[in-house]
């Protein structure tokens, strides 16, 4: 089992930054995709970040050049470095991840998640 736990989220207004973190324990594979998805309230959970086996990064359009996903395999810790927050990037964050090199905007691919975290941003 592998378990995930994030931290860092809170309150910022509009144009500030955050950074979430997510680190993992228990019988963690590698290499293997991590990424992280949020849920806005009222909205469905959608992809926001992904990071494959060989640390290759892919954000959804509307996050683009103000999210930055990384990873230290070292420590099993994944971040999320977010610049430039909008009203509409509030929501629950979560760390995902799932045992395949390859990674997936499908939400039901991922096996692990951890138990979210509220990022809110106010205008």
């Amino acid at each position: 089992q592998v378990q995930l736990v994030e931290s860092g989220g809170g309150s910022v207004q509009s144009g500030g930054s955050l950074r979430l973190s997510c680190a993992a324990s228990g019988d963690v594979p590698r290499p293997y995709c991590m990424a992280w998805f949020r849920q806005a309230p009222g909205k469905e959970r959608e992809g926001v970040a992904r990071i494959n086996g060989a640390g290759l990064p892919a954000y959804v359009d509307s996050v683009k050049d103000r999210f930055t996903i990384s990873r230290d395999n070292a420590e099993k810790t994944m971040y999320l470095r977010m610049n430039r927050l909008k009203p509409e990037d509030t929501g629950m964050y979560y760390c995902a991840a799932r045992s395949e090199f390859i990674c997936s905007w499908n939400s039901a691919t991922f096996s692990y998640w951890g138990q979210g975290i509220e990022v809110t941003v106010s205008s």
